[in-house]
């Protein structure tokens, strides 16, 4: 009998840790990292298919869709985790977001491996959420075969959201249901079985590159910088404070009142610190570049005004 189900996470058993006595703490942990180079590995060889997904991410963001993460257990918990992220960092709507996981996300962190099997509760979980047109389902599952999330992916399709599965064994149920599979190939796990380590350090690099590239695509960074930050507490209204004045080449003195005059939001705070005189202005800019800060800027060069530090010394 095998030790795991042939659903796990595929690949043969790991080289790396087969003969390992388990008081050996420095082998094992030696192990571990080796896995974990493993399973970003597993990530860049897929990143065009996760560049493509990005950019329907933010077409379907800009065209007013929801962005619905799903998975159950450890993956749910990498999936749950990145959709948390997004409205501050990116300054995403939360009300766009929703997070599907086994018996809802009350008590998210409490994770009740009973209810990955319930694939009924999958399918219940995305038909609450209606019409899904327009939307976009991000599924995560190690294996690739947890009823619960295969169940959610699925009901998710049919209502018409564009489905992106997150899975690490090749031809599994998520990866031929969804409309963007990405195969994270990150092998076995130096802990036979359990997928929050390897697989987990695999998925919230796809995840996180995933959202992040959509960030990108929205015009949500520029020069590296999170220019639509929810600056919400002390350390990032520091943060933001940072940004302005790092793109608009000013003095600090000079990104707090372009913030302040900007009501603490990032993007017409650097077009004010670049010499558009007023929010209404500076939010005319971005709405004719669509957000992104570079093309507002060459607007802006291009109807007299000098764009990126204009008040360099001030």
């Amino acid at each position: 009998m095998p030790v795991l189900p042939s659903g796990e996470t595929g690949g043969e058993r790991c080289d790396d840790t087969a003969d390992v006595v388990t008081t050996d703490e420095a082998m094992f942990a030696d192990a571990v990292l080796v896995s974990y180079r493993r399973a970003i590995a597993s990530v860049a060889a897929v990143t065009s298919d996760i560049r493509a997904a990005a950019l329907r991410l933010a077409a379907i963001w800009r065209a007013g869709g929801r962005l619905v993460y799903a998975g159950a257990g450890s993956s749910g918990l990498a999936a749950a985790e990145d959709a948390a992220e997004l409205p501050g960092t990116f300054g995403l709507d939360q009300s766009r977001i929703a997070i599907v996981l086994p018996g809802g996300t009350a008590e998210p962190f409490r994770i009740d491996s009973a209810a990955e099997d319930d694939a009924a509760a999958g399918a219940r979980s995305i038909v609450e959420l209606g019409d899904l047109s327009g939307d976009a389902v991000i599924a995560v599952s190690a294996s690739g075969s947890t009823p619960f999330t295969v169940a959610a992916a699925a009901e998710a399709r049919r209502r018409g959201a564009f489905v992106i599965g997150i899975a690490h064994r090749p031809a599994s149920q998520l990866l031929a249901l969804a409309d963007a599979p990405i195969l994270l190939e990150s092998g076995e796990e130096a802990l036979r079985g359990s997928t929050r380590l390897a697989a987990g350090a695999a998925q919230k690099a796809a995840l996180g590159m995933l959202s992040s590239l959509m960030g990108l695509e929205l015009g949500h960074i520029h020069q590296g910088l999170m220019v639509n930050l929810k600056a919400d507490n002390a350390k990032l209204r520091e943060r933001a404070h940072g940004i302005v004045a790092t793109i608009a080449d000013v003095s600090d003195a000079k990104a707090a009142a372009a913030l302040r005059e900007a009501g603490g939001d990032v993007k017409p705070a650097v077009l004010i610190a670049c010499g558009i005189p007023s929010m209404s202005e500076a939010v005319g800019w971005l709405a004719a570049a669509e957000g992104r800060i570079d093309g507002a800027l060459r607007r802006a060069r291009g109807s007299g005004i000098r764009g990126e530090g204009p008040n360099k010394g001030a």
